[in-house]
């Protein structure tokens, strides 16, 4: 799926955050949507491209996809029911 054709609702900067924060962030982040909106995390630490799916495997939340462009990481997730939320402790590969 091209994450460049879905539009984010909310943008998370996570520039210079390394794991967990970046994922740490995502999780406050996705905590203050609404159910079926589109957050846009985007990192500089590579962590994210298995952290990320692994997080939204966990807390049910659907992984969109992520690309990467010099160094740069643009991970798409969308929000699913609250019930699955679970941010306690965040993976960190």
């Amino acid at each position: 799926m091209k994450t460049n054709a879905i539009k984010a609702d909310v943008v998370l900067d996570a520039f210079g955050l390394i794991c967990p924060m970046p994922i740490a962030k995502t999780c406050q982040a996705i905590k203050n949507m609404e159910v079926g909106q589109v957050l846009e995390v985007i990192a500089d630490d590579e962590g994210i491209v298995e952290d990320m799916p692994s997080w939204c495997d966990t807390t049910g939340n659907e992984f969109l996809g992520i690309t990467e462009e010099d160094g740069e990481f643009h991970a798409l997730v969308r929000k699913r029911a609250d019930e699955k939320e679970k941010c306690d402790r965040p993976p960190c590969n």
